[in-house]
């Protein structure tokens, strides 16, 4: 906090233009009707409050640096995507990031606001770019490879031991990372009713963290298929040193190419990479690989319903920076493009979208601390700038809910209850 009320080193008032000024008051002026919550933000000029500042109960209180004028030319040229531009460039800090986000997703008119004007033209132009990383077949390995071929060291700074870059299932105070992220696996492999000797389908191996998971502890034979070389070549390793090649089968193959029949399927957090003209598709290949009795779990990150439509025509900073060619569905859109594309059934839905809060906070925390190892890899320190803005972005928007996660089971028409197994509950392990 000291930090942040200290003199700018960059910035200085006769550095910056007229028009520099003129910005800063327009967004100023646009910030003003903030509520539920504070936002300070100190920069050449001087020191200015917004929001309750009245309200002693508010819960959010933020404290922004602004170090150089470029910040407020990129919120005027790309709004919140300039934003976390700005933050990767160091033009700005903040004493506490999840509380920005928060505070600005409380405040989503204002911040919808930011989107007129001159960033109107700056998001045409990001519009185009996402448009060219349509996710083909080709498009699809470039899409993917440009986010998961970061490499697997560096994701295994700050993930699970079982590398699990999906939400964990967190039911205590007390839990770890790995007991959160084991509690998962043991949840879906439940829902799921999975026992010796069934074939299951995974779209999506991550690095094998799942499919190792299943056939070491439920019996049955997996395949799983993956678009990202540095994940084929982990998961096929990790594979073969828990003594599993034969029991799980590794293929660098898009979805859209597999074939064969199997008891169950599942996809975890894949969904959102396949983009939204593919969600007929991605359903009616579910539909085509599961035998008319199995059932499949998808487990997806979600956005609200009456936000879809306009998420999709635009690009937020996830899509620009982090991962190209993605789109978070909501939930009815999917349950919509699997009645076009499917005879599935939906026969269990669960949201826990707290728990991915909880489990980014968890990230961000073991990113910070590996941030010297990280660096050594030879990332940069806007890179490391983005990945910090990206997890705390996320973790505000999971305690806001305006993005949530969540358990979808399926059913073929053959597929038959058995008994107590077919209420799921959450965190309960099949022993």
């Amino acid at each position: 906090m000291n930090e942040l009320l200290a003199p700018a080193a960059g910035l200085k008032e006769s550095s910056a233009s007229t028009f520099d000024r003129f910005l800063r008051d327009r967004l100023l002026e646009r910030m003003r009707g903030i509520r539920h919550g504070t936002l300070t933000i100190h920069d050449a000029w001087g020191t200015v409050q917004l929001g309750d500042v009245t309200d002693t109960h508010a819960s959010l209180h933020v404290n922004v640096r602004v170090d150089d004028a470029a910040f407020y030319r990129a919120i005027a040229g790309h709004g919140s995507v300039g934003a976390g531009d700005a933050y990767g460039n160091g033009h700005w800090r903040c004493d506490n990031l999840v509380a920005l986000v928060r505070l600005l997703v409380r405040n989503r008119s204002l911040l919808d606001g930011m989107e007129t004007g001159m960033a109107r033209a700056g998001g045409a132009l990001l519009k185009l770019w996402h448009a060219l990383r349509r996710n083909t077949r080709e498009g699809s390995r470039r899409n993917i490879a440009e986010h998961y071929d970061l490499g697997n060291t560096f994701f295994a700074t700050f993930l699970s031991d079982d590398m699990m870059y999906s939400s964990a299932l967190w039911t205590d105070d007390d839990d770890t990372l790995q007991s959160a992220s084991t509690r998962k696996l043991d949840t879906i492999c439940h829902k799921l009713d999975l026992r010796p000797g069934q074939r299951l389908m995974e779209i999506g191996t991550g690095w094998g963290g799942f499919a190792i998971h299943a056939a070491r502890h439920y019996g049955c034979h997996v395949t799983t298929t993956t678009l990202s070389r540095e994940q084929h070549a982990l998961a096929t390793q990790r594979i073969a040193e828990a003594g599993l090649s034969d029991k799980i089968s590794v293929l660098l193959k898009d979805y859209r190419d597999l074939d064969g029949q199997y008891d169950r399927v599942v996809s975890i957090e894949m969904i959102e990479a396949i983009g939204a003209p593919y969600l007929e598709t991605y359903f009616a290949k579910l539909t085509e690989l599961l035998a008319p009795d199995g059932i499949a779990l998808i487990q997806a990150i979600t956005i609200e319903d009456h936000r879809y439509t306009q998420a999709l025509r635009s690009v937020d900073f996830i899509k620009r920076h982090i991962f190209p060619g993605s789109f978070i569905p909501s939930i009815s859109a999917m349950l919509a493009a699997k009645a076009r594309a499917s005879d599935l059934a939906l026969i269990d839905l669960e949201d826990f979208g707290r728990s991915y809060a909880r489990t980014l906070h968890a990230w961000r925390e073991r990113f910070l601390a590996a941030a010297p190892e990280i660096r050594a890899q030879g990332f940069d320190e806007p890179f490391m700038r983005l990945w910090e803005f990206y997890l705390a972005y996320c973790e505000g928007g999971f305690l806001e809910r305006s993005i949530g996660v969540a358990h979808l089971l399926f059913a073929r028409p053959a597929a038959q209850p058995a008994g107590a197994r077919w209420t799921p509950r959450a965190g309960a392990a099949c022993e």
